[in-house]
């Protein structure tokens, strides 16, 4: 199947090199009218002239994600120009990496800003031009480092893992009116992985090999709620999930069990990923468990 972003507008912010570079040109080689967001006006400009070299179409709007009047003209102007936002790449980033013993707050916080109300920001502009349309592709970009953890950056970790949860609501919340939103776990060498990996580690991390999962993500038969991790040209899929469980119910020593069937309860065999967060209440209140104990009472 070819994907035909022809008559899409998209925002790839953070989009004056590495990752956000790579994004925006896949994005217009497909087709797309690109709105180059970054805070580099030299950078945005390169991006945005290499589109137009190409053939495609592009617009420059220098302004931090976190400058929430700016982030609202730049929406405003695009669908001016274009009619719609239909593509929103949230890619826009810092690290401000130290361990937490270490870390000042304000970098935590800054770092939360950043990634986090940054997405956050752009998101909000965008979503009711999306709704009235009808049709919106979101993509958070969030990171191994917050799924899974990385030493010395709690701060990022923490802001990554937030937009985990922020794509799973706002994809059962933008569901009825055509928004599809997913998430991107890049492994790339850019200028944020500069002097964090060696250079053995970062052969054949190229942006442009990552890419290609944010034009699948922005296609009109893309997914929703997945989380996607992108690396080397190689592609997976992470999942947040919830594990059968034991029952216990209001026993004396329910404490006691837990410590001693840690296994039971780590099963991983008939795990399953909620639908919504309501599912843990569900599976909870009607624990296969708790019915068969009342069947071996009676």
């Amino acid at each position: 199947m070819t994907i035909d972003l022809s008559r899409r507008a998209a925002i790839v912010t953070g989009a004056g090199g590495g990752l956000g570079r790579s994004h925006a040109l896949a994005l217009a080689r497909y087709g797309a009218r690109v709105v180059v967001n970054d805070m580099s006006p030299d950078g945005a400009e390169a991006v945005a002239q290499e589109i137009r070299e190409a053939g495609g179409e592009a617009m420059v709007r220098v302004c931090s994600v976190t400058d929430r009047d700016a982030v609202e003209a730049m929406v405003a102007s695009a669908v001016e120009r274009w009619g719609s936002i239909d593509i929103l790449v949230n890619n826009a980033g810092i690290l401000r990496d130290r361990t937490f013993a270490r870390m000042d707050i304000e970098d935590f916080a800054t770092v939360i800003d950043v990634h986090l109300m940054g997405s956050v920001n752009v998101t909000k502009a965008a979503w009711p031009h999306m709704r009235e349309k009808g049709y919106g592709r979101i993509i958070f970009t969030t990171s191994s480092s917050g799924l899974y953890g990385n030493f010395g950056q709690s701060n990022y970790s923490a802001a990554k893992m937030a937009l985990v949860g922020l794509m799973q609501t706002l994809a059962l919340e933008g569901g009825k009116s055509g928004i599809r939103v997913n998430c991107l776990a890049p492994s790339a060498a850019t200028q944020m992985t500069a002097g964090l990996y060696s250079e053995d580690d970062l052969k054949g991390l190229s942006a442009d090999l990552v890419s290609s999962g944010v034009v699948a993500l922005a296609a009109e038969d893309a997914p929703t709620r997945v989380i996607l991790l992108a690396g080397a040209g190689a592609f997976e899929q992470a999942h947040v999930t919830m594990t059968r469980g034991i029952y216990v119910g209001d026993a004396p020593d329910a404490a006691e069990q837990i410590q001693a069937q840690w296994a039971a309860i780590s099963d991983r065999s008939d795990e399953a990923v909620p639908a919504s967060g309501a599912a843990q209440y569900h599976h909870e209140v009607r624990h296969p468990d708790r019915f068969a104990s009342r069947s071996r009472v009676a």
